[in-house]
């Protein structure tokens, strides 16, 4: 089955750009991986970044050792698979795993909570991917490093129970093969937003139970009508995205209609943000809101229906969201394969972890959220802020909130069996910090986007930072009740995690744009008054 990109309304605006994509050759030239198509500024990071291409192939090599490694994890009743990753190491896997309904526990996180829930599950029948394609991301060597501390204090051989992927000649691949962890090497050709088909999407998702076989056929059955001029999905797409941004509709509202594939906007959401927003330009995907409502929006459906819809298997969604986010990247004259500002922040958090923040004083306080921040004259509670951050959005802007939280704290709110499903999801909604952007969205017409950090640091963080400036952002930041240590290192989850929010909130106050950050010192009562102000603006 092929993907299918119907256009509707959006197709004659998109016919102009593909008409001259065609003429230039663009199609053949990308599915051939001619590194010369977004200028001679790009061409040497593009050399080095197209293997994405023939992954639907070239990634079969690594069938026959995952295939014995799970029949080995299978035998040992190692049944709990915990992924440590971020960005494009944990985001396509997530996906996989969702659509075929088999259980993957992700940890892209560094609240202490939320690490703690992972390491008190059935930690003797649990194997660990460790997934960076560096080898060097914080808060995957921190989750290695905690794992293998509670593997040796429970009395298990930590190289029984953890599996590495990187790229070759990565201080991962090292580390990893002086503890003499299993180790699967990643195509280096391929960007981490971009490597859904290699092992980093494979290893983890094959380990929890997916059928990568599939996800690969259907990849490789897509891929032939990638060079093509007409009846190619993937430059459909990409002239849609292009098009409509270079109109000015540059806030691409996805969503999950009638699919058989679950979450796939999440990932959609790295993909292009990270991709696009550079050099005051890009597209800002949204997550979760219902219609496009201003003349900066447009929306497009994963599905078989709705006026703009995306409708095909995951493999080949996979493959054709790649090709049109390169193809978008031409139109907007960007490099889609660089990532200039992600640095900055982590960057910003080094030199935190290194000294200690100074000192600040909340502006307002209410109840159990404080408020930092240069808010708006007569701003006297917590309701005067979120009115004055919504109006500070300028015209064709957005808002990013930005949670530094558990993200799967809600669920302690309500048990599954303790009554209804209606009534277990209004209780879950209730103590979701997440809800507070539906909240907020009802209440403006503009964009409201919302992260997990340090998640988001890894997809949408680029785009706040390299996009177009017309961003308003609201961070939120909590007490930690506990705290993980992080073995050889002199800090803790929780230092790391406020560290990171600090070091983001200076990279987007150096830009001058509107930052409040709401700091919550009691995380679930701050949550329930945050959202009940937020209910009644």
């Amino acid at each position: 089955m092929a993907v299918e990109v119907t256009l509707g309304h959006a197709a004659e605006a998109a016919a102009a750009v593909k008409d001259k994509l065609v003429a230039e050759g663009v199609p053949a030239a990308l599915a051939a991986g001619d590194s010369t198509l977004w200028g001679p500024e790009a061409q040497t990071e593009a050399a080095i970044r197209l293997g994405w291409l023939t992954l639907p192939t070239t990634s079969r090599e690594l069938l026959p050792e995952l295939t014995k490694l799970v029949e080995r994890v299978r035998a040992e009743g190692l049944d709990h698979v915990v992924l440590a990753g971020m960005g494009g190491s944990s985001l396509a896997p997530e996906v996989i795993c969702a659509t075929e309904d088999v259980p993957l526990t992700v940890l892209d996180t560094t609240d202490p909570g939320q690490v703690l829930r992972a390491l008190g599950e059935r930690l003797e029948n649990t194997v660990v991917v460790v997934a960076s394609k560096s080898g060097g991301t914080v808060e995957t060597d921190s989750h290695r490093r905690i794992y293998e501390k509670a593997f040796r204090d429970a009395g298990i051989d930590p190289a029984d129970r953890i599996v590495v992927v990187t790229d070759p000649g990565s201080p991962l691949e090292k580390t990893a093969a002086e503890a003499g962890y299993q180790v699967f090497l990643a195509d280096p050709n391929v960007g981490g937003r971009y490597s859904a088909l290699s092992a980093f999407g494979l290893v983890p998702s094959a380990l929890a139970g997916a059928d990568v076989v599939k996800l690969l056929d259907d990849a490789a059955e897509v891929a032939p009508s990638l060079a093509r001029n007409e009846g190619n999905p993937g430059l459909e797409l990409g002239a849609l995205l292009g098009a409509q941004a270079l109109a000015g509709r540059d806030k691409l509202i996805l969503r999950d209609a009638l699919s058989d594939i679950t979450g796939l906007p999440d990932w959609i959401e790295q993909l292009i943000a990270e991709s696009t927003g550079k050099s005051g330009k890009g597209i800002l995907p949204v997550v979760g809101a219902d219609s496009a409502e201003a003349a900066d929006q447009f929306s497009v459906d994963i599905g078989p229906e709705g006026d703009v819809h995306v409708d095909g298997p995951l493999g080949a969604q996979f493959l054709v969201w790649e090709y049109a986010t390169a193809i978008a990247g031409r139109v907007l004259e960007i490099d889609p394969f660089n990532q200039p500002n992600v640095a900055e922040s982590k960057e910003n958090t080094a030199k935190i972890l290194q000294g200690r923040p100074e000192s600040a004083y909340p502006v307002v306080v209410d109840g159990p959220v404080e408020v930092y921040g240069d808010v708006g004259e007569n701003c006297d509670n917590l309701a005067d802020v979120l009115t004055w951050v919504l109006r500070e959005i300028p015209e064709n802007g957005y808002l990013a909130i930005m949670a530094y939280l558990d993200r799967e704290a809600a669920f302690d709110a309500a048990i599954l069996g303790g009554g209804d499903f209606e009534q277990t999801t209004e209780a879950w909604a209730a103590a979701d910090v997440a809800t507070l952007r539906n909240l907020l969205d009802y209440r403006t017409d503009h964009a409201v986007t919302f992260g997990w950090g340090p998640r988001f640091l890894h997809s949408t963080g680029q785009y706040h930072k390299g996009g177009p400036q017309v961003g308003v952002f609201l961070q939120i930041t909590g007490v930690n009740s506990d705290d993980v240590e992080v073995p050889g290192r002199p800090y803790g989850l929780a230092e790391l995690q406020l560290a990171q929010a600090l070091g983001d909130l200076g990279a987007l106050q150096s830009r001058g744009r509107p930052t409040v950050r709401l700091h919550l010192t009691d995380r679930r009562a701050g949550v329930a008054h945050l959202l009940s102000v937020a209910e009644e603006l």
